[in-house]
């Protein structure tokens, strides 16, 4: 699953630790979503989502082998 949260939280330049704090995780927690070694929770995509004032699509994606069902 490939991620924009880098590139939102650049748009607004944030840090990790601003955003890690708007949606209620550790600095750690949400670096190891950004680099895609944690796959968020629906509530905490949620919440991200809300506060780049976007869509869960445009956060999260699905890589090419991962769209096979």
């Amino acid at each position: 699953m490939k991620n924009t949260i880098k590139v939102e939280r650049a748009k607004k330049n944030w840090t990790q630790a601003d955003l890690a704090k708007y949606i209620g995780v550790s600095r750690q927690g949400l670096n190891s979503i950004e680099t895609g070694k944690f796959i968020p929770s629906t509530l905490l995509a949620l919440r991200m989502a809300k506060v780049f004032d976007t869509t869960v699509e445009v956060l999260f994606q699905l890589d090419d082998s991962e769209h096979e069902y």
